[in-house]
């Protein structure tokens, strides 16, 4: 994953008024000049272009969960492809059957994007649990998450939040206004759940490049390979624990894995992600 691009139009039928939300991608205490640098190698171009709440037209469809979308090339209804960079290959996202339910899969070779929804229809104060299902194939040679030119996983929960940001420092408050005038503005904070190759479940890794980004580890290892796994997570319980705040709005969540920077392949397959109640 290296740099990020805009995005196509956003999930919906027209432009809204608001920028287009990107991922973070400002290192921690960033410098003006550090900053793109840090553009161009972050490892994150799962951005989701959110449209304006307050304009019902912009609002688009809403995201459908997988197992109601019809198997077959087409993406499902409220889900959208986006790129880390035009010269990177997409992973390729594809409705097919797998043990009688329909589910996502993800096909990764030398590739980096995400399947995105926006988080319009969430609200993490009343349902802040997710609940989701994936199998990963197999482990990616060489991925370590730790490691800005390894940064890859075969599969991954991602969501993006709104927040203060004038709370954060001058770099990352420069940062932010930096990048916003060149089109992106990027979200408070992001925050992962991914596989692994050796890092332990329940361990948190901050992104390479930013703060901002964090990963928390929920499965990996040769024993979760090539089965369905299951996993419960309370998504604002996790951001307070990590970020050490309430979380703020939901902008987007999505499915992302990807293996440009291992130049290897990947393939993993995802069921679908629902908010439900604390438990």
């Amino acid at each position: 994953m290296h740099r990020i691009v805009s995005p196509p139009h956003a999930l919906s039928s027209r432009r809204s008024r608001s920028s287009p939300v990107r991922l973070p991608l400002h290192r921690v205490r960033p410098s003006l000049a550090t900053w793109a640098t840090a553009l161009c190698l972050i490892g994150s171009g799962l951005a989701t272009a959110t449209a304006n709440a307050a304009d019902p037209a912009a609002a688009g469809p809403a995201a459908i969960p997988f197992s109601k979308a019809s198997p077959g090339t087409a993406l499902p209804t409220g889900w959208q492809n986006l790129p880390v960079v035009s010269s990177k290959k997409l992973t390729t996202y594809t409705v097919v059957t797998d043990e009688g339910r329909n589910v996502i899969e993800a096909n990764s070779v030398d590739s980096a994007s995400a399947l995105m929804a926006k988080g319009d229809g969430v609200d993490l104060s009343a349902t802040p649990n997710v609940t989701w299902r994936w199998k990963v194939d197999k482990a990616i040679p060489g991925a370590d998450n730790r490691v800005s030119d390894k940064e890859d996983s075969p599969a991954r929960l991602v969501f993006f939040f709104d927040g203060d940001k004038s709370s954060l420092s001058f770099g990352d408050r420069a940062a932010m206004t930096l990048a916003k005038a060149g089109g992106e503005n990027l979200p408070y904070a992001t925050l992962m759940y991914i596989w692994s190759n050796d890092a332990p479940p329940g361990s948190v890794i901050q992104n390479p490049h930013t703060d901002r980004v964090q990963m928390l580890v929920v499965a990996g290892g040769d024993a979760s390979l090539g089965k369905w796994q299951t996993f419960s997570r309370n998504v604002a319980a996790d951001y307070e624990r990590i970020y050490k705040e309430k979380p703020g709005k939901l902008l987007g969540y999505g499915i992302f894995t990807d293996s440009d920077n291992t130049h290897a392949s990947a393939h993993a397959w995802y069921a679908d992600v629902r908010f439900g109640a604390a438990k």
